[in-house]
């Protein structure tokens, strides 16, 4: 038997990630590209409807008052992901709303001062203000550590080895809006799951006129089939005397959005009245602010790498977090019960369409201004069960974690001082927030139980992120574990180029800042 040659077993470490069709800056033709970005806006209707669905009943409001957080939240969407493309990292990434602040909105729900308003609709619309001062507020915690350029100086701590943890939790941490979901109503969201996987890679090769269709367009074909038979299942009657939180995952018709949308609607700041501030809400929203600091800092280290570009070096990653940070304030000023984050499952459609066009995601920003002004048009796509959005986020999600192990590469893994690391922040990460979850679940409170709520919400928002807890443990252990000894294996030989602007000429391709502003901000 001829000997293996070591070249045969293994891999070389590449910067840029292979096989996408088009990379950040290179652009799919315009009915291509317009037929993508379609595909990224219904993509990101999961959790523009999600969010409002779950929090709007809790506050007193009625589905007219979903239905204008929903517009409203999409149409800063839209924006939010327009300024990010523009003038933040420049990644092709969707800025949506974030999870991350319902512990801290919730909390203001309860907050005795509004729960004993009666009437519900000024029940609402107070929740709805102090909800908004408190985003405000925090806000500007990202604007003033991303423009100060101190996250730049943060993020010089980061290494290889202890940004795998971070990205790969960015994926597998959201694993509870997963099957655990699609199990809600398994005859739609199995269908979905299989039929995605089916069309986005089995049947990737097929193509038309020398175009892979269904590989560009899986989620598209696989949603219209899967929604067409979800209908069917609800006019047939098929769930009829089926229990009520079964019909609210399974039937087609019980978001209400249709029937209470209006024709036009141009969401406007401070559309709900004058914010309330309080400085308890406002700490304890700053500590969502912060996970989703982490969480886009993960997201953005993946996007660049689905978008075939390099690692964004200090100086635009902390740009981009200062935009976020604006989006944050512009969602408090508009009043979308969320702040603002990287869409995780946008950045995992990059992969599965081998497409990380930036033009693409603009477009799609298009797209989600459009339909959150007209709003019975927009309406139908988010009447779209739940479910469907789910069963796809289990491929996604996973894709992206991926994306996070793909930097392993970099690193020495035969070290155990890496095993260790990597392991161990992998485990606290996903360990920890599940025992604030399950806690939350049977006490009606998070571990953090104190006098002080705003304490509790503080504590209880940061370790329910799993991307921040495994931030915190990988970057400590990595900094104060033989850290001078191990550069090499941390993969720091590969990472010091990617430190500074200028110390890849393929930085100035990707991240320059358009109308030549770079004059103005120059890169450091």
């Amino acid at each position: 038997m001829d000997l293996v040659k070591p070249e045969e077993i293994s891999h070389p470490p590449m910067d840029q990630l292979q096989g996408l069709e088009y990379c950040i800056d290179s652009n799919p033709p315009w009915g291509e590209a317009i037929a993508l970005g379609f595909e990224h806006y219904i993509l990101a209707l999961g959790t523009a409807v999600m969010i409002p669905s779950i929090l709007v009943p809790m506050m007193g409001g009625d589905d007219g008052d979903k239905v204008r957080v929903v517009q409203t939240l999409l149409f800063l969407q839209g924006v939010n992901t327009l300024l990010q493309t523009l003038f933040g990292t420049r990644l092709p990434t969707v800025i949506g709303g974030s999870y991350a602040f319902m512990v801290p909105i919730i909390s203001i729900i309860h907050d005795s001062s509004l729960t004993r308003i009666e009437d519900p609709q000024l029940r609402f619309l107070s929740t709805m203000r102090a909800v908004q001062g408190a985003i405000i507020v925090a806000s500007s915690v990202q604007i003033i550590l991303g423009f100060s350029q101190m996250w730049a100086i943060c993020s010089r701590f980061f290494s290889p080895i202890g940004m795998v943890p971070v990205i790969a939790l960015t994926g597998f941490g959201l694993f509870n809006r997963g099957f655990p979901v699609v199990g809600n109503c398994v005859e739609i969201g199995l269908p979905m799951l299989i039929l995605f996987v089916i069309f986005s890679q089995y049947l990737k090769n097929f193509q038309f006129r020398q175009f892979p269709v269904v590989e560009r367009f899986a989620l598209i074909i696989a949603l219209i089939i899967v929604w067409a038979y979800a209908h069917v299942l609800t006019a047939s009657g098929a769930y009829k005397h089926r229990p009520h939180q079964t019909q609210l995952n399974c039937r087609t018709d019980m978001s209400n959005l249709i029937s209470s949308a209006p024709w036009i609607k141009i969401p406007y700041p401070l559309q709900w009245g004058a914010p309330s501030f309080d400085a308890g809400h406002a700490f304890a929203m700053m500590a969502a602010v912060l996970v989703s600091l982490i969480e886009s800092t993960g997201a953005f280290k993946a996007a660049a790498r689905l978008a075939s570009a390099t690692p964004p070096p200090p100086h635009v990653l902390s740009r981009g977090i200062g935009w976020q940070g604006i989006g944050i304030l512009l969602n408090g000023l508009f009043g979308t019960l969320s702040g603002s984050s990287v869409s995780v499952e946008n950045i995992g459609l990059l992969g599965s369409t081998r497409v990380g066009s930036r033009r693409v995601i603009q477009i799609s920003a298009g797209f989600m201004i459009f339909f959150s002004m007209l709003g019975k048009f927009g309406a139908l796509f988010a009447s779209i069960p739940f479910t469907i959005f789910a069963a796809v986020y289990c491929v996604l999600f996973g894709l992206v974690a991926s994306v996070g192990l793909s930097f392993l590469q970099f690193t020495n893994m035969n070290s155990l001082r890496n095993l260790f690391i990597v392991g161990v922040s992998l485990f606290l990460g996903l360990s920890i927030p599940e025992y604030f979850r399950d806690f939350s679940m049977k006490a009606l409170h998070g571990p953090a139980h104190t006098n002080a709520g705003w304490f509790n919400d503080f504590l209880n928002t940061i370790f329910l992120s799993s991307p921040m807890v495994a931030l915190m443990v990988a970057v400590f252990l990595d900094n104060t574990l033989d850290y001078k000894e191990t550069a090499r294996d941390r993969g720091l030989p590969w990472w010091a180029k990617f430190r500074t602007f200028k110390g890849d000429s393929r930085n100035e391709e990707f991240y320059t800042l358009p109308f030549n502003l770079n004059r103005f901000f120059p890169p450091s």
